[in-house]
């Protein structure tokens, strides 16, 4: 009788809160259990703006500072009135374009496919949040012992 292989782990830290930073955790993820994999993500500090009810629809990408944006531009240029949200508009704009998913739909289908997303305890304690201000589908929050057990496990750890 041939042994049942364990199924393959990926581990994902999503510690940044803006919109091109939610879109590589939640892609790994489904991916992930898309072919057979078990994955969590744990969110922690900034990382929660994904999950958080009152952020996860308005994740924005600030063009100051960020030397990958396509359409090269002056840190002056990126630091003026309205350029936060034209980046943003632009960045929504060339993902739909490309039919890939929004962040609430790869949220969705991260809950559906039994990807494990936690939000973290102490980074909740320290900005104020309770579960209440999750969105609604995550696990209860956990302490980094707890994430870390399961990241032991792994066979891909990514912090991002």
């Amino acid at each position: 009788m041939a042994e049942k292989k364990p199924k393959k782990r990926i581990a994902i830290i999503a510690s940044k809160g803006t919109l091109d930073m939610a879109y590589p955790p939640l892609i790994l993820a489904t991916t992930a259990i898309a072919m057979d994999m078990e994955a969590g993500i744990f969110f922690t500090f900034y990382g929660l703006n994904i999950i958080k009810k009152s952020t996860m629809n308005s994740l924005k990408i600030a063009p100051l500072g960020n030397p990958a944006m396509p359409v090269p531009m002056p840190n002056i240029i990126g630091a003026l009135p309205g350029m936060t949200a034209m980046a943003t508009v632009m960045m929504k704009s060339w993902m739909g374009k490309a039919n890939v998913a929004t962040i609430p739909q790869l949220i969705q289908t991260a809950i559906d496919g039994g990807v494990r997303l936690w939000a973290c305890q102490m980074a909740m304690e320290v900005m104020g949040l309770k579960k209440s201000d999750l969105i609604d589908g995550i696990e209860d929050p956990v302490g980094a012992a707890t994430f870390l057990d399961y990241a032991v496990d792994a066979d891909v750890s990514l912090f991002i």
